[in-house]
């Protein structure tokens, strides 16, 4: 048996990935993903030995804990519950009290409970599945991965909010920003695929998916990032509806609007959803646009937009630019959005390789665009936050 595999455990907002994971190589023994939870057509899907089991979500209940406890069995059927050696948790909002990847005990799990405040959709959700994971494996060493971490090299410019300071030195009211792993994993993969050091390397990251973020890397390490306090902030996402005026709070409030369901309306009723009146998932976002439907095209509009406009604010962080690294569902997979950016970054020069772009999906990474102007190549990355996660449990863990 090998001494590095770790069954890793990502919680999404509306997904959840496991896999257990070789940290030497990256290599998954088997991988898995439960997604559309909350939706009628939730699944539970897995590879193992080649070949792919799909099983349906029942509906209602909670579909976090559904999904623990169907990957719990699966991996006692399979006879991989004793091929691994630790358990791995990626936790989206460590805010400032972790930093780094830490041992998980009760004491870390009521902390990641506690800062549920600065991500509502996930951390309850990881402390559920840290839960989960001890109880079915209590003898294994489990260990959490923090999404904000990556980010805590923003200086102060960035991540500081123009509020009056006390809000920041009595409540840590600043930018966090989430997705670090994500971010961290696709751009030191670009520096390897551009054959540039990471430590003279600047790239703008484009993690899509349900939830969706931009980071600006400087020298490996991150100097902005575009979700804030809260995953709420930044882009359009799938139920998410980013940034927008503050004021449109207290209006809703004068309007007879109760707290809950404001908040509830922007983290789990915006976004792709919102917008297009139809779903939060971007691929029937874009039958609903070829089908006809104009709010699907206003949805798709908007979002590849502020994705734009987002890469392209970014520049002002970085001295130089080596490329922009499209991740995540979206990112890897969705031609038509990827397109409809690049074409939106007119400006900056870059010209799509048409064949590129239709190549790198499904798992590929490639290519896509190249800016003669600013130097720099549009690519396509997939990510592999699993790894990262496996990597750094076993890392602590030998230490």
């Amino acid at each position: 048996m090998s001494n590095s595999f770790v069954l890793v455990i990502n919680s999404g907002s509306s997904s959840l990935k496991f896999a257990v994971i070789d940290s030497e190589t990256g290599e998954a023994l088997v991988s898995g993903i439960g997604e559309c939870f909350g939706l009628p057509e939730a699944e539970i899907s897995w590879k193992y030995q080649g070949e792919k089991t799909v099983e349906a979500i029942p509906a209602g209940g909670n579909h976090h804990q559904y999904a623990v406890e169907r990957v719990v069995k699966l991996l006692e059927t399979l006879g991989l519950s004793s091929k691994f050696v630790a358990v791995g948790h990626r936790i989206v909002a460590g805010g400032e009290t972790f930093k780094g990847t830490v041992k998980v005990d009760e004491n870390v799990i009521q902390e990641v409970e506690r800062l549920a405040e600065l991500a509502p959709l996930h951390n309850k959700a990881n402390a559920e599945g840290m839960r989960a994971a001890m109880k079915a494996f209590p003898s294994l060493p489990q260990f959490a991965v923090f999404d904000t971490a990556f980010h805590q090299t923003m200086p102060a410019k960035a991540f500081m909010y123009a509020l009056p300071y006390e809000l920041y030195e009595d409540h840590k009211v600043r930018r966090y920003g989430a997705h670090g792993t994500s971010h961290y994993y696709v751009s030191r993969e670009a520096a390897k695929m551009l054959d540039k050091p990471l430590e003279k390397s600047s790239f703008i990251t484009v993690h899509l998916g349900n939830g969706a973020s931009v980071s600006a890397v400087k020298n490996g390490e991150c100097v902005d990032t575009s979700m804030g306090l809260t995953p709420l902030a930044g882009l359009m996402m799938g139920t998410r509806c980013g940034d927008l005026d503050p004021s449109v709070i207290e209006f809703l409030f004068r309007k007879g609007w109760e707290k809950d369901e404001v908040f509830e309306m922007m983290n789990k009723k915006s976004g792709f959803l919102g917008v297009s009146g139809v779903t939060s998932d971007a691929r029937g976002v874009l039958e609903e646009m070829e089908a006809g439907n104009s709010r699907a095209k206003l949805a798709f509009d908007i979002f590849t937009y502020r994705v734009a406009k987002y890469i392209t604010s970014y520049l002002a962080a970085l001295d130089s630019l080596d490329g922009i690294i499209f991740t995540g569902g979206i990112g890897e997979n969705s031609l038509p959005i990827r397109r409809e950016i690049l074409k939106n970054l007119k400006l900056l020069g870059f010209v799509e390789d048409e064949k590129g772009n239709e190549d790198a999906r499904f798992g590929n990474a490639g290519l896509i665009a190249t800016s003669e102007l600013l130097g720099a190549k549009a690519l396509v990355i997939p990510t592999n936050e699993e790894w990262v996660i496996a990597s750094q449990s076993v890392e602590l863990l030998n230490q």
